[in-house]
């Protein structure tokens, strides 16, 4: 049976209209007129036409109520994404676009499927997608799908910056103790340069509280000793502030008046002559001398604390602050390294070629659940542990002897591990000459009139989740 025959067989049955018998003859010679034929196909044609607009228009609403997510994107941070829309399953797309991106900062590649730009702008935003699926004509009128945006703002534009002396007058300065927001300097320091950079810390600056981390260092003519302190006040002490530059004012006078002529002829005895494959005894006294002299440096640094404290009629958690310190001295076969740390801040000694790194103290974590020391308390002179919080080391050269708060070593060196692992100190180095997000180079080099500027610029970079305040101490 012809198709056109079956074609209107069908459609006069729809129409309960029966062929007879004796009319069969009839209704043959009807099918295979050419009138017939025409309008049966042209019919067909109609249906198909139909029935493929109305695939179309379903395949169209199935895409604009289909769910198709872009990533977000950060106000000025460069973005770039791919949108692959045969994964959103959308694979039967002839043409896209999208309008309004230039007001974002952003640009739509229909060739590459990609997004790209800088935004400029934060917010949830709806944009146009247009778009025409496979089947449909070149010059039909797109059709239009909302999708979602989402331009996170900077982070760092979230926080604010309030001075901490904020209208206040001097007479306010002196009663709250009130320091600079940020200090550097950049002086030599003996026969090497010290740069030093301390910055509040965004939380701190969000508020309009004071920077608690301190710094001081000083070279002793007479002796050929130059010490570096660093301090970091308690978040939780209410005068932290005040006692993380006493801590530092209190190492610096200590030695002023103690390291004197005798103790230093002395020291510079043992150190050369020391040999401990010769003579374990000059290793011992050496140790112990060390032991005694910075030992009563630290608690001659507890005391003063403790008497400011009892003046102010404070208790002396008030002051509570870490506390490290390093004394370094050249001779004729090298350079003789001293310190002390109490708290979490560390001190990185990085030898002349880049290859070894020493760590010159331990971080009170780890076995205090996460909490740290401070010179303040008086325990930590009583503890069988005091003795291993001194550190010595003689070296030929060194290329730089750092001391930072955890405001740097947190989001630098995550964890107190990557402290003793030379590729972490590489890494730091490099980050520090400009390999980071803001390319903000520190040229270490002592011609170098902007370091210190550099330094504390560099401080500002962002670390989520780590806004204390940062303090960074460089001898090279």
């Amino acid at each position: 049976m012809s198709e056109i025959k079956q074609y209107i067989q069908t459609l006069l049955a729809q129409k309960n209209i029966s062929v007879a018998k004796n009319r069969e003859s009839i209704f043959e010679e009807f099918t295979k007129e050419e009138a017939n034929i025409f309008a049966v196909n042209q019919i067909k044609d109609n249906q198909k036409m139909m029935l493929d607009k109305w695939v179309l228009k379903n395949r169209v609403s199935d895409i604009i109520d289909q769910q198709l997510i872009i990533p977000n994107a950060t106000v000025g941070k460069p973005y770039e994404v791919y949108i692959d829309y045969s994964k959103a399953g959308m694979d039967d797309l002839a043409y896209t676009s999208f309008d309004d991106l230039g007001q974002f900062g952003l640009e739509y590649n229909e060739q590459l499927g990609t997004i790209k730009g800088i935004p400029t702008k934060s917010g949830e935003f709806k944009i146009s997608m247009k778009f025409r699926v496979n089947g449909e004509n070149e010059d039909s009128e797109l059709n239009n799908k909302k999708v979602s945006l989402i331009i996170n703002a900077d982070p760092k534009s979230l926080w604010k910056n309030i001075p901490s002396d904020l209208d206040k007058d001097e007479i306010w300065k002196n009663v709250n103790y009130w320091k600079p927001d940020i200090d550097y300097d950049f002086k030599p320091l003996g026969d090497k340069h010290i740069v030093v950079a301390s910055k509040r810390g965004r939380s701190h600056a969000n508020v309009g509280s004071f920077r608690d981390d301190d710094f001081s260092f000083k070279h002793l003519e007479e002796t050929g000793w130059s010490i570096v302190c660093v301090a970091d006040g308690a978040g939780s002490a209410s005068l932290s502030r005040l006692g993380s530059k006493l801590a530092c004012e209190f190492v610096i006078s200590y030695f002023e008046e103690n390291f004197n002529s005798d103790i230093v002829t002395e020291l510079d005895s043992l150190i050369k002559n020391r040999d401990q494959s010769q003579d374990d005894v000059k290793q011992k006294n050496l140790d112990l001398f060390i032991y005694n002299n910075l030992g009563k440096a630290a608690f001659f640094v507890h005391k003063g604390l403790q008497d400011y404290a009892n003046k102010l009629e404070r208790p002396l958690k008030d002051l509570h602050s870490t506390l490290i310190f390093a004394l370094f001295k050249k001779y004729d076969f090298g350079y003789a390294i001293l310190s002390f740390g109490v708290g979490d801040c560390p001190i990185g000694l990085v030898n002349k070629d880049l290859t070894e790194i020493q760590l010159m103290n331990w971080l009170d974590v780890g076995e205090f659940g996460g909490g740290t020391r401070f010179i303040t308390m008086p325990e930590i002179f009583s503890s069988n542990k005091f003795p291993t919080r001194f550190g010595f080391k003689v070296v030929e050269d060194f290329s730089y002897l750092m001391l930072m708060t955890d405001g740097i070593y947190d989001p630098k060196f995550v964890v107190e591990a990557n402290l003793e692992k030379i590729e972490c100190w590489s890494a730091f180095l490099e980050d520090l000459h400009g390999d980071n997000e803001s390319n903000i180079k520190v040229e270490l080099i002592a011609k170098n009139e902007n370091l210190p500027i550099q330094l504390s610029e560099w401080m500002d970079f962002w670390s989520s989740g780590n806004h204390d305040d940062r303090t960074l101490a460089i001898v090279f």
